[in-house]
């Protein structure tokens, strides 16, 4: 049985095949630049090694899906679309609406396009994708997987605003929490790996990349997560700010004279490692800091201290911790931000074997020592992967 998952932008289609038998990639790619003269395939078949890259213009999302299928089907990944059991798709935003994901019918694309306000950034390329492919492919059956779904399950003093009530009830204001694939993915690994059973680990896990988030989860739940009703609170980011105070962004419309919407963008786009260093790229501001750089130093500086305040405040609210986790581009690759996150912090048990932590081995591997209460853990995460497992059981309730 094989599931396209597909992962859809404004300009781009990314799309991963697997083979549901053994879980194993077949295919992977990327059409980009879609409305572009200048539009480029890259696809890699998983099982030979095959790189194919295509400069083409795609006019639309419909010429580059079809594209997507005829590079698939000339390297072998698939014979014909018959092929393909399912399609699971990544949609930003469920709001309160979608708790788990669903298969996809006329009703289902109007609720995700009732959410676009919620998510102006995501949903709206999400959703030309999900149409996209039922046009193409009816027949097939598809399903939407929710970044926010994984957290609908967060009790009320974590999930409200101390806001008027009504601006709950009547515009929907509260936290939804994203990157849910991912947390749920690697919190199911870790719990696979430290024996303990998925409904009944708790854990910290920290998926840091050019988007970052924590997530506090108790027996296998999301019980409190970093990003707020956007992606913008919390952790500091590439280029978003994360937590500040609200009253910044009146005093700078009424001090700079600029208006909401260029606010929004700053916060938005300028802010974050890229505000602080002038770089958004973890890996060139540590070179940068490396070689002495001020800017840089204090970039790596604000981004650990405000991780090491999730940390510590999850902590508290989840007593019983069984183990942390780091995921995501950064959290897998940086063994600098890794130490600093938890560098002071063996007298809460968690204390870092350094020589572990320096390799960055492939697969799930474990950073702490003997002696730290608290487990250290790097788990690569997979979020196409979880995306084609949910499709699966969605679909066909496979387990």
């Amino acid at each position: 049985m094989k599931i396209l998952v597909l992962n859809s932008g404004s300009s781009s289609i990314k799309y991963k095949l697997f083979d549901m038998q053994d879980m194993a990639s077949i295919a992977q790619g990327l059409v980009e630049k879609i409305g572009s003269s200048a539009g480029t395939l890259h696809h890699q078949d998983r099982s030979t090694g095959q790189k194919v890259t295509r400069q083409v213009h795609v006019r639309e999302h419909g010429e580059g899906f079809s594209l997507m299928l005829q590079v698939l089907g000339e390297t072998g990944s698939v014979k014909d679309i018959s092929e393909i059991s399912a399609i699971g798709h990544r949609v930003v935003h469920g709001g309160r609406k979608f708790k788990k994901p669903v298969v996809i019918d006329s009703q289902v694309t109007e609720a995700i396009r009732g959410l676009i306000p919620l998510a102006p950034l995501h949903n709206p390329a999400n959703l030309t994708g999900i149409e996209t492919a039922m046009a193409l492919a009816p027949d097939i059956p598809q399903v939407a997987v929710f970044d926010t779904a994984f957290h609908q399950g967060m009790p009320e003093e974590a999930y409200l605003y101390a806001l008027p009530r009504h601006f709950h009830e009547k515009f929907h204001v509260r936290r939804y929490g994203f990157h849910g694939t991912s947390h749920c993915y690697v919190s199911r690994l870790a719990a696979d790996f430290l024996h303990i059973g998925r409904d009944e680990i708790n854990c910290i896990s920290l998926h840091l990349g050019n988007g970052a988030s924590a997530a506090a989860i108790r027996h296998g739940r999301s019980i409190d997560t970093s990003m707020g009703m956007t992606p913008l609170e919390g952790l500091i980011m590439g280029t978003r700010s994360g937590d500040i105070d609200p009253a910044i962004i009146f005093y700078l419309a009424k001090a700079s004279g600029m208006d909401l919407d260029e606010i929004d963008h700053i916060l938005n786009f300028q802010s974050g490692l890229l505000g602080i260093c002038g770089e958004n790229d973890m890996r060139a501001i540590t070179e940068r800091a490396e070689m002495g750089d001020g800017p840089s130093k204090l970039a790596i500086g604000m981004f650990c201290h405000r991780l090491k305040k999730y940390m510590g405040a999850y902590l508290a609210i989840l007593g019983r911790t069984d183990c942390i986790i780091f995921t995501g581009g950064i959290g897998e690759n940086s063994p600098l931000i890794r130490r600093l996150s938890c560098q002071g912090l063996e007298h809460l048990g968690i204390v870092m074997d350094h020589e572990k932590n320096r390799h960055t081995a492939g697969g799930i591997h474990e950073i702490g020592t003997k002696d730290s209460r608290i487990r250290l853990l790097v788990v690569p995460t997979d979020e196409e992967l979880e995306i084609a497992r949910q499709t699966l059981k969605t679909a066909f309730g496979s387990p």
